[in-house]
């Protein structure tokens, strides 16, 4: 008789403990969780935070406070607090609308374009269109969280192609004359960015937003002191006459750099061993792979995964690098001289339109090392009215497929003569 077991337990005690146990029906969040919510009110009084990026940035609108009884947010789009247009809701009324980033369209439809991720709002390549009033609230209009966003378009690039010119003092804001005396048009500078690649020749980047300041702000757009807002804001009052022309628009500035790669940690030593069993003394870099199929004579943009507007971003075709100084989308450049493959002001590639022979291996850079390894296949879609006969590659394939049948048909030939050339000597033999 096998003894009895002291970790064995009976049904019905399983049963019991199954229904006594309240983890297995619910879940409570635990209590030494701080909810972020709690520790931001919402305003009274609804005021507008102004938000300046230029065009092309992918922009992530913060819902910063709600209710704690809200579980889910709708936003909210209106291109002018005082128009008469129609208020847009961006999401539906049952929680988060998520778009795969990977299969946005080339649209300038606002709806195609953006996604809500933890109650924020992403707005993919934002145009100067895109510009207005974001409201953050709920399905019923309750509004909790407001923004002022105001999307600029960079209309002067300069390029510098080295830093070997006497380094000046960096200003943060360079002023603009104005006979106003109401207000004072200024550049805002960002920092230069850091050297968007290392070990070869790269750019630096950094951006210059239009802003007025004025002591007579729209008071809903105003925070505490707050006596500066950007040039497209609801802030500036339409008295002060502002235009395009007047205010200058954004600016961008690139300069060349180079920076020494940072010293990577050694590799696994059975990777070392097979790249040396391979003949390969150097190392690869390890980086994620993207494969990406697109139809030709379309739109193609490409964005590197995880960058961010203030971030240096950097793209290359194989070993060979895109340089903005040569593919910058923007500026004062003809129609003639704009390249066909461009990098945005949005550290996007731009393909206008993508082609069969665009296709290849590329790979982006974020802070200087390498991000990601993207292999792009441009393939041609045989529509309506098409056929094959018309695809500009026909004749080279349709040579390459008779080279291959002569040549097939010669060996097939010269093996049969062998062997009735082996027969014969055997029968001649005997």
């Amino acid at each position: 008789m096998p003894p009895p077991s002291s970790c064995s337990l009976s049904p019905a005690l399983l049963l019991l403990l199954l229904l006594l146990c309240c983890e297995v029906w619910s879940y409570e969040a635990p209590e030494d969780k701080e909810d972020v919510f709690a520790r931001r009110a919402c305003p009274a009084f609804l005021l507008f935070t102004n938000a300046a990026y230029l065009s092309g940035a992918t922009v992530e609108l913060t819902c910063y406070c709600k209710p704690q009884q809200v579980h889910s947010v709708v936003w909210f789009y209106k291109k002018h607090l005082e128009g008469s247009e129609e208020t847009k809701t961006l999401t539906d009324h049952h929680g988060n609308t998520l778009l795969d980033t990977n299969q946005i369209p080339h649209s300038a439809d606002l709806r195609s374009r953006f996604s809500i991720r933890l109650f924020g709002l992403l707005i993919f390549r934002a145009g100067p269109d895109d510009s207005g009033i974001y409201l953050c609230g709920s399905a019923d209009k309750d509004f909790f969280y407001g923004y002022d966003l105001d999307i600029q378009e960079a209309g002067t690039l300069s390029f510098t192609p080295s830093l070997l010119s006497p380094r000046r003092k960096e200003q943060k804001a360079e002023r603009l004359s104005s006979t106003q005396p109401m207000y004072q048009v200024f550049t805002s500078y960002r920092r230069w960015s850091v050297c968007d690649r290392c070990g070869v020749p790269g750019e630096q980047v950094r951006a210059g937003l239009c802003y007025v300041q004025s002591r007579f702000l729209h008071v809903r757009y105003r925070q505490a002191n707050q006596t500066a807002a950007s040039c497209g804001s609801g802030a500036v009052p339409k008295a002060f006459g502002l235009s395009q022309k007047t205010r200058g628009g954004a600016k961008m500035e690139v300069r060349g750099c180079r920076a020494t790669c940072p010293p990577q940690a050694p590799p696994p030593s059975k990777l070392v061993a097979l790249m040396a069993f391979l003949g390969s003394a150097s190392q690869p870099e390890v980086v994620p792979v993207f494969y990406l199929n697109h139809p030709t004579e379309r739109i193609l943009t490409l964005g590197c995964p995880g960058a961010r507007p203030h971030l240096a971003v950097a793209w290359d075709r194989g070993s060979q690098p895109i340089y903005r100084s040569e593919h910058a989308a923007g500026g004062d450049r003809s129609a003639a001289a704009s390249p066909r493959m461009l990098i945005d002001t949005g550290h996007h590639l731009v393909f206008t339109p993508a082609l069969t022979q665009d296709s290849g291996v590329y790979y982006c850079w974020l802070q200087g090392r390498r991000a990601a390894e993207i292999r792009l296949l441009v393939y041609t879609h045989l529509g309506q009215g098409q056929s094959v006969t018309s695809h500009p590659d026909f004749q080279s394939a349709l040579k390459t497929v008779l080279r291959s049948y002569v040549a097939m048909t010669t060996v097939f030939s010269l093996l049969m003569l062998l062997k009735v050339g082996v027969k014969l000597s055997r029968d001649s033999g005997l």
